[in-house]
Order: C-alpha cells, then sequence, then structure tokens
C-alpha cells in the first residue's frame, strides 16, 4: 500500500517567517519547517515560537508538515517537544537518531506532550551507529509512530571519512541497507539533499539514483530543486500506461485464476499486480 505522497521535502529555516509564508504556494510534498540546522543558537526561541505559530495558523492545503527539532541532549530539545507536540504538526523529526530506543523515547516524549493521534515521527539517519543499527531503528515503527527515515548524506560522510563524488559510490551500500531496512518495516525513506542547488542536472541523477535503489523521494534545500525531484520520484506515462494494462489483464473476470500473463511483449505475474497498483495510486496523488 501506497503512503502519504513524499517526492519532495523542502527544509525550511524555521527562523526565516517569509519562507515559512512562502512554502504554501511551493510545490513540495513535504515541508520541514527547521528548528536545528540553519538556525542559529541566539534565534532558537524565536524559531520555535514562529513554527509553532505557522503550523497552528495552518494554510499549507494537502502539503505534508513536519518539524525538526533539536536534539535529545541539546539545551532546546524539551522546550522543543513540549511546544510543538501540542501545536500537531504530521510529523516531528528526530535528528541524529541513534537507535530504536531513541524512537521510543521520541514516541514517549511527544504523548506525553499532548501530540495528536496524526502526530507521526520522522528520524533523520545521520551517524555511523545509526547505520549499523539501521533495521532496528526502522523495527521501532511496530510501537511507535514512525513514518519515515531520512538519510543525511553530509553528515554520514563527515563522520566516516567518506568522500561525496558524483554516483556516490562511498555511500552506497549504506543508502541499499536503509533501503531493505525501511522495506522490511514499512516505513518511507527519504535520500539526502544534493548541495548545489545550481546543478539541476546532476540534481536530477543523483534523484534517478534514489528512486532507482527504491527510495520515496528526496530532501531538498532549494525551492529550485522541487519540480525536478516531483518528477522524478513519479512515475512516467510509460510506466503509467504499463501498469494499467497489467491491471486491466489480472482484473479480467476470464484471468481470476491466471498467474502469467503477456502484456505488451512481456511475461508479467501476478506477483507484479500490487506493484502496478501502486504506480497507479502514485500518479494519482501526484496529479
Amino acid at each position: 500500500m501506497m503512503s502519504r505522497l513524499r517526492r519532495s521535502m523542502l527544509a525550511m529555516p524555521g527562523s526565516n517567517a517569509r519562507a515559512l509564508e512562502k512554502g504554501k504556494t511551493l510545490a513540495a510534498d513535504v515541508l520541514m519547517f527547521e528548528l536545528e540546522d540553519g538556525v542559529a543558537e541566539s534565534a532558537k526561541d524565536a524559531a520555535r515560537e514562529q513554527v509553532v505559530a505557522a503550523v497552528r495558523g495552518g494554510g499549507y492545503g494537502a502539503r505534508e508538515i513536519v518539524v525538526r527539532v533539536n536534539v535529545f541532549d541539546s539545551p532546546w530539545y524539551a522546550a522543543d517537544i513540549a511546544a510543538v507536540a501540542a501545536a500537531g504538526p504530521d510529523a516531528i523529526v528526530i535528528p541524529k537518531a541513534n537507535s530504536r530506543e531513541d524512537i521510543l523515547r521520541a514516541a514517549r516524549d511527544i504523548a506525553a506532550a499532548g501530540a495528536p493521534a496524526h502526530t507521526a515521527l520522522y528520524a533523520m539517519i545521520e551517524t555511523p551507529r545509526a547505520l549499523f543499527d539501521i533495521e532496528k531503528i526502522a523495527s521501532a515503527a511496530a510501537e511507535a509512530p514512525l513514518a519515515a527515515m531520512v538519510l543525511g548524506p553530509n553528515d554520514i560522510a563527515k563522520s566516516t571519512r567518506a568522500r561525496l563524488t558524483p554516483g556516490r559510490p562511498a555511500l552506497l551500500s549504506w543508502l541499499s541497507s536503509a533501503v531493505l531496512a525501511a522495506r522490511l518495516h514499512d516505513v518511507d525513506i527519504i535520500d539526502g539533499i544534493y548541495n548545489d542547488f545550481n546543478d539541476a542536472e546532476g540534481l536530477r541523477r543523483e534523484a534517478e539514483q534514489g528512486r532507482d535503489l527504491g527510495m520515496d523521494g528526496k530532501m531538498l534545500i532549494h525551492p529550485s530543486q522541487i519540480a525536478v525531484v516531483n518528477e522524478v520520484f513519479a512515475p512516467s506515462p510509460a510506466e503509467i500506461a504499463f501498469a494499467r494494462r497489467i491491471v486491466e489483464i489480472f482484473d479480467a473476470p476470464e484471468n481470476a485464476a491466471v498467474g502469467v500473463a503477456q502484456v505488451d511483449g512481456r511475461m508479467v505475474e501476478r506477483l507484479h499486480l500490487d506493484g502496478a497498483r501502486r504506480t497507479l495510486a502514485l500518479a494519482g496523488a501526484a496529479d
């Protein structure tokens, strides 16, 4: 089954009131209001107030509104959780989640702070410990409202001393492990940012790589990146047409007992039917 559409996740500094307002006009599927990275220490309290006001004020339509709070051991975490959870965003993003217990702790914290039932959790995967324990982190979805994991390639490269070169060969095994963990525990997995927001072709190549690895979307740092990523993570017209043919053939009453069929010159098994239905659902949501 398809969860919410999360092709594009745009990070927006909570200290920038103009950016928060502009988010109402942008085509990103997810808007992440930022209280951690990108907000100076002197601006943390003011950013929190602005973000809470924006969440409560609404006006963002179908966009998913998520808020990234500060790390557990920071001086701002408790105040962030208390204010943001009560405001009721679609999700709260936990930075540098390192363990299953981190997710369970965050779930307890937001519940104690009065978060409504619809408020989920996102986990930022940014450290070697998180990469080693990625499956355990994803498994917290059985007990906590973990909806997605978001990869942080910049932090991962920094902490591992891996080099972020074109194609990200040094990170590929870790990216694939994250996809496996996400699929095993039915949570979404969102690829990290592409730093050069002036390089549309480089962004497209990296987004296509993430899509082909099985990612559900990509985190962005600039509105100019939204259109490319939305296009990449939406089914192409050819994919939609092929999926429709698969559904039509296997749903035909005369094919109720058929396990394998020829679709447009290709052999397709009934096991592909779920994938075809998801493609059509994704196309419908993208429209």
